[in-house]
């Protein structure tokens, strides 16, 4: 990366793009290209941009840092504080102009007025900013921008990774979307993935082969694809194969030695549970109002345990939010819930109070934890499914299957918009839950069932 900045520069290159895997060092390494660049001639202006403003001011401290400890740098530090600002600072130099020498905004911050000589785009691909068509078009309109702000004869140095099909690093252009050309034309390009042709690791101090493995099995091949082998992924070949699910019909084995709860299926014994309830109110649009449960074991096998779609038609006792949460109450005890999430986006905001007023009542310790979405629901699935199918590690209970889940699973597509997804979204949901654990019981004379919470108590009756 440091012979690919430093030949670049002497050869003149003015449109630059730095792709390596995540954690590779190449933000680092940038930072120290400034530092360098800003020894070589004082005067110049280097503008950072990133999806966010802390992600931008974390390397202008990073080259800060440099100039305070490098021997042929320090003396460039300015003896006025307000010249040496987190976000901002401007080494001593003969000419005075009014931007700084290095200044650092997020993407979609005003920059209008701005000028630089050096422009670095540092992670502006993010999750957060091309989700979504809308995003994607916005962050596009934001990156032009760049041109009336850098002076003639300089530099646009972009570094990151993928984050989407149609990625601004795309090297071809995308066809079904009736692009023509490439966001980064006629740019000189660096590609180092984490593997590289022949299948050795780039990094093989950092980086075995093993440890390799290790993160694609974690992260699911879509991720790996685009985080570490640099490769802008086609969500429509990751679509969900129900083949890769395995089928359980074993119940939850409750026991309980010396006041030590053990939970298990078949010969499974059960580490940590999640649930995740996506509620919704009179079937609008056809959306359904759906519970996912969830175990794991201690070797990471998952087992979709139960997955209710709540049915309300035939009470006539309770209003539909409190009939709803009595429901989710008496499930959360029949199968030893410790908390259960609940998606608050638009009508799910006032729930977690009943549902905590019910489980109160019924004398259930359970926490209510809540949730607002703020990904695009295709995105959360395709994430959530794709390394534990992949890993076929995800075990279905055989009710499950008697329920929509599997049609569901067979005809969604993540390009287009899903009318029926409301089973998958709840068990995205819980997949991506941290294990939850906790200490204290269920009721009040039960201990937890979770293995970390087994003690062993030793016999003090001696002398010495």
């Amino acid at each position: 990366m440091c012979e690919w900045l430093q030949s670049s520069r002497e050869r003149g290159d003015k449109r630059l793009l730095l792709m390596a895997f995540r954690a590779s060092g190449k933000s680092t390494i940038t930072a120290l290209f400034c530092t360098w660049l800003l020894w070589r001639d004082p005067n110049l202006r280097i503008l950072v941009l990133s999806a966010e403003e802390d992600l931008a001011s974390k390397m202008v401290r990073n080259i800060k840092n440099i100039i305070e400890k490098h021997p042929l740098t320090f003396s460039m530090k300015p003896d006025k504080a307000e010249q040496w600002a987190s976000d901002r600072f401007t080494v001593n130099r003969s000419r005075e102009v009014r931007d700084p020498s290095v200044l650092s905004a997020g993407i979609f911050s005003n920059i209008t007025g701005n000028r630089a000589d050096i422009i670095i785009y540092d992670d502006v691909e993010v999750p957060n900013t091309c989700d979504t068509y809308s995003k994607r078009l916005q962050l596009r309109e934001k990156l032009l921008e760049g041109n009336f702000i850098l002076v003639p004869g300089g530099t646009h140095l972009y570094i990151g990774t993928p984050h989407n099909y149609f990625s601004i690093y795309a090297n071809e252009s995308r066809k079904e979307i009736n692009e023509k050309e490439i966001f980064l034309k006629n740019y000189k390009r660096l590609s180092i993935p984490v593997l590289d042709k022949d299948y050795k690791s780039a990094w093989s101090e950092n980086y075995s082969l093993e440890d390799i493995e290790l993160i694609k099995s974690q992260v699911g091949p879509n991720k790996f694809s685009s985080q570490m082998m640099l490769e802008p992924v086609n969500f429509n070949k990751g679509r969900l194969n129900t083949e890769l699910l395995q089928s359980y019909n074993d119940v939850i084995q409750y026991s309980e030695v010396q006041r030590e709860i053990s939970l298990s299926i078949g010969q499974a014994q059960l580490v940590s549970c999640s649930a995740w309830w996506d509620p919704s109110f009179g079937m609008e649009n056809n959306d359904g109002s759906v519970l996912a449960i969830i175990y794991t074991d201690a070797e990471g096998k998952y087992y979709l345990h139960h997955l209710e779609y709540i049915d309300i038609t035939n009470n006539t006792d309770d209003d539909e939010a409190t009939a709803q949460c009595k429901i989710v109450a008496e499930l959360l005890k029949r199968f030893y819930v410790p908390s259960v999430t609940i998606e608050i986006n638009g009508i799910g905001k006032f729930l977690p109070v009943i549902l905590k007023r019910e489980l109160a009542q019924k004398r259930i310790s359970c926490a209510v934890i809540e949730h607002s979405s703020r990904h695009a629901k295709n995105i959360r699935i395709l994430e959530a499914f794709d390394a534990v199918l992949a890993a076929q590690a995800l075990h279905v209970h055989q009710s499950v299957y008697d329920t929509n889940f599997a049609t569901e699973m067979m005809e969604w597509r993540p390009d287009t918009s899903n009318r029926a997804d409301d089973g998958l979204d709840a068990v995205a949901g819980a997949i991506s839950l941290e294990p939850v654990r906790i200490k204290r019981s269920y009721f009040s004379d039960r201990h937890s069932w979770q293995l970390a919470n087994k003690g062993f108590q030793a016999d003090s009756n001696f002398y010495v």
